[in-house]
C-alpha cells in the first residue's frame, strides 16, 4: 500500500506526529488505562486504551498543521477533534484485526523500509529532521513498524476483495488515454505490457479506495468500541 515514507516535510509532521504522541494508542491496555485519574480512557476497542491524556497531547501537535485563526472558530475546531478521533479509532481497529489475523513485522521488514525512506534524502538530512523536531530516533522506529503493522493489514484483506478483468482494463484504458497520447508503439508486445501494468496498479489504487470504507466500517461493527462520551463531551465543550 505504502512504497514512500514522509518523502516531504509535512508528512514528517502531519503523519508521523500523531504517531509519536499516540504511545498509548498501541501499547496501552486496561489496567494502564486506570494508573491515575489523569489518564481516563476515551477510547477502547477490546483491551486496547486510548487515554484522555493520549488524545489531548496528540490534538496539541495536530494543531500545528491548521491555521491559528481556524482553531479559533467553535466548528473548525470541533471537526478536527472530530477527524482524530476518528483517525485514533480507526488505527486500534487496524491492530485489533493484525491480532486476529497473527499479522507481524518483521525486523528485516523494519531495515527495507528504513532504507528506501533514508533514500530521498541526502546523508544525515533524515536524522537532522528527527532531531528538529526532537522525535528520537528509536521511538521513530517503533511508530513506523506500527505503520506497516497496519498497511499490512490492509494489503492482505484488499487483496481479497480486488478483481481486475480485462473489462475493467479496457473500459479505463478508453476512459483516460486519448489515442496516441502514450507516444508508444502498442504494437510492439512490452509496451502494451508496460501500459497493462500502469493500468492495473491505478486500478487496484481505486478499487482499495472504494471498498476500503465498506471494509473498515463493517469490522468497525466487529469490534466493540465504546467511547466514553461523558469526557469526549468535555473535550469538545458540549
Amino acid at each position: 500500500m505504502i512504497n514512500k515514507y514522509f518523502c516531504e516535510l509535512i508528512s514528517l509532521v502531519g503523519i508521523l506526529f500523531i504517531l509519536c504522541v499516540l504511545s498509548g494508542c498501541a501499547d496501552h491496555h486496561e489496567s494502564d488505562s486506570k494508573s491515575d485519574h489523569g489518564n481516563e480512557y476515551l477510547v477502547r476497542v477490546g483491551d486496547r486504551v486510548t487515554t484522555v491524556f493520549d488524545f489531548n497531547n496528540a490534538f496539541e501537535i495536530v494543531k500545528i498543521a491548521y491555521p491559528h485563526k481556524a482553531m479559533q472558530d467553535p466548528v473548525l475546531l470541533r471537526e478536527a477533534q472530530l477527524r482524530l478521533l476518528n483517525q485514533i479509532t480507526e488505527e486500534m481497529v487496524l491492530l485489533k484485526r493484525a491480532e486476529e489475523l497473527c499479522i507481524r513485522i518483521s525486523d528485516s521488514e523494519v531495515k527495507e523500509a528504513i532504507a528506501d525512506i533514508k533514500s530521498d534524502y541526502s546523508e544525515g538530512v533524515f536524522e537532522e529532521m528527527l532531531l528538529e523536531y526532537a522525535v528520537p530516533y528509536h521511538f521513530w522506529k517503533k511508530r513506523l513498524k506500527l505503520r506497516l503493522l497496519m498497511e499490512k493489514v490492509v494489503a492482505s484483506q484488499m487483496e481479497e476483495q480486488i478483481v481486475i478483468t480485462p473489462e475493467d482494463i479496457s473500459e479505463h484504458y478508453k476512459k483516460h488515454y486519448k489515442e496516441g497520447s502514450l507516444k508508444s508503439d502498442l504494437n510492439d508486445t512490452s509496451a502494451k505490457v508496460d501500459v497493462n501494468e500502469i493500468i492495473i496498479k491505478q486500478l487496484r489504487r481505486e478499487k482499495a479506495e472504494e471498498t476500503y470504507g465498506i471494509w473498515i466500517k463493517k469490522l468497525k461493527n466487529k469490534y466493540k468500541i465504546k467511547i466514553n462520551k461523558a469526557r469526549w463531551k468535555k473535550i469538545v465543550g458540549a
